[in-house]
């Protein structure tokens, strides 16, 4: 009798029948393009970096935000630099440091631009103690 009765739960179970999902057409009419967006200034650029470059905490976000800023097509202002700089020696990463101005040189046209770039940040990499990759002999 128990057998029965098991056997029949076990039936009355297996008939019945989940209902099945549908799925609804797939049809888009607009599309998402990235053309709404207006184009960023140089100096609106460069405020943006200084300001990012003022506010980093650690190595991570510093070389998040220098691949960042080196990706676009164009060479960063004298005071993006410096604030990058800045923030490579207050996380303590010397490499970083002069890995910026080897960004730097990758980035300007031609060897004399990138001497007027180290002319202008002179100052700078004195109060910091940072050589390039030339004076470093690597």
């Amino acid at each position: 009798m128990l057998r029965t009765a098991l056997t029949g739960a076990i039936a009355r179970s297996r008939m019945t029948v989940a209902p099945v999902a549908r799925r609804a057409p797939f049809a888009l009419s607009n599309r998402f393009y990235s053309t709404g967006h207006e184009d960023e200034s140089f100096e609106s650029f460069t405020e943006r970096y200084v300001k990012f470059f003022d506010g980093v905490e650690d190595l991570f976000e510093l070389q998040r935000g220098l691949n960042n800023c080196f990706a676009y097509d164009l060479v960063p202002a004298p005071s993006v630099i410096e604030s990058a700089l800045k923030a490579s020696r207050r996380v303590n990463d010397y490499a970083t440091a002069v890995r910026i101005f080897e960004g730097v040189k990758e980035k300007v046209e031609n060897e004399g631009q990138y001497k007027q770039y180290l002319d202008e940040l002179a100052p700078i990499r004195q109060e910091l103690g940072i050589q390039t990759k030339e004076e470093l002999n690597l």
